[in-house]
């Protein structure tokens, strides 16, 4: 059964707190990325530099969106004192030896720190899914459908970054992105089928099928659509150009649907009705238990 109108769509987190999702979700993705990128068959000895980098200013950026959202910034340190209970916490305790790790394989070009990192960053990723997951007033976020659309998401804008940033000739790292995204809107369509056999709040339904949720489909579709034809070469020596330009709508197009996940299809669970009052032997009648009909005679 649907909520009704006393449904309201949630004020307290904005765009800062869409882009820590963003920023933690794109970074962990990243940095996963980079470290799998190293036992293909054509790596190095070494780490690429870059996508390591990017995905730790990612991580750092997501982090400085929530420390400023706080109204009181320096009561940020409160969230170290709740791991039994709190997975911002749980976040918070990972990011910096995520950060150590990834900074560290850079400097010493180590592949087992950054596979550590990766490692990292895997739990970091899982805890700020739980996040959303433990907002039990927002069916949009509380739904258990919700975390592996989070993880899924990030793996898809982690590694279509990782093609942007230049590894877009690795037919394997192509393949994983595309694989990424398959799975991203496998997840997407599920979660929406998800709310809506849950009753999710009417305001929520809407947005899930939202032009501008339809145009950000579109455009995870079209990065797909790139994606194979850079994996299959049908474009050439254009094929690396085709993964690049996948790999960095299917990037935006994560952002868009944390953006619209985040700070317009959250609403608040709503009041239930489950009968609609009416006197005499109405709709009410019909509903209500034999038992509290023959009470109602007496």
């Amino acid at each position: 059964m649907r909520q009704n109108e006393t449904a309201r769509r949630q004020r307290n987190w904005d765009l800062r707190a869409a882009g820590n999702f963003i920023g933690g979700g794109s970074g962990t993705g990243l940095l996963i990325a980079a470290a799998l990128a190293t036992l293909l068959p054509q790596a190095g000895p070494g780490v690429a530099v870059w996508p390591v980098l990017v995905g730790m200013g990612f991580v750092m950026m997501g982090l400085g969106l929530v420390w400023l959202e706080i109204g009181k910034p320096w009561r940020a340190f409160n969230v170290f004192f709740h791991p039994q209970t709190s997975w911002m916490t749980r976040e918070g305790f990972l990011a910096a030896p995520l950060l150590g790790c990834a900074a560290a394989a850079v400097w010493f070009q180590s592949a087992p720190l950054l596979w550590l990192a990766g490692l990292l960053a895997a739990g970091f990723l899982y805890c700020q899914a739980r996040i959303l997951k433990a907002s039990k007033a927002i069916p949009a976020w509380s739904h258990p459908r919700t975390v592996p659309l989070i993880i899924a998401t990030a793996l898809a804008e982690g590694s279509g970054l990782f093609l942007l940033l230049g590894a877009a000739g690795s037919r394997t790292m192509i393949a994983l992105a595309l694989a990424a995204a398959i799975a991203r809107e496998a997840l997407r369509e599920s979660y929406r089928r998800g709310l809506v056999q849950a009753g999710a709040p009417a305001g929520t339904l809407e947005w899930l099928g939202h032009p501008a949720t339809r145009v950000l489909q579109g455009t995870r579709l079209l990065a797909m659509a790139l994606l194979l034809a850079a994996l299959l070469g049908v474009a050439g020596t254009l094929s690396p150009l085709l993964a690049a330009l996948g790999g960095g709508l299917a990037a935006i197009g994560g952002f868009g649907l944390k953006i619209i996940l985040v700070t317009r299809a959250a609403f608040t669970r709503g009041l239930r009705i489950p009968f609609t009052p009416s006197r005499g032997r109405g709709p009410t009648a019909a509903v209500l238990p034999a038992a509290m009909l023959r009470q109602g005679k007496r």
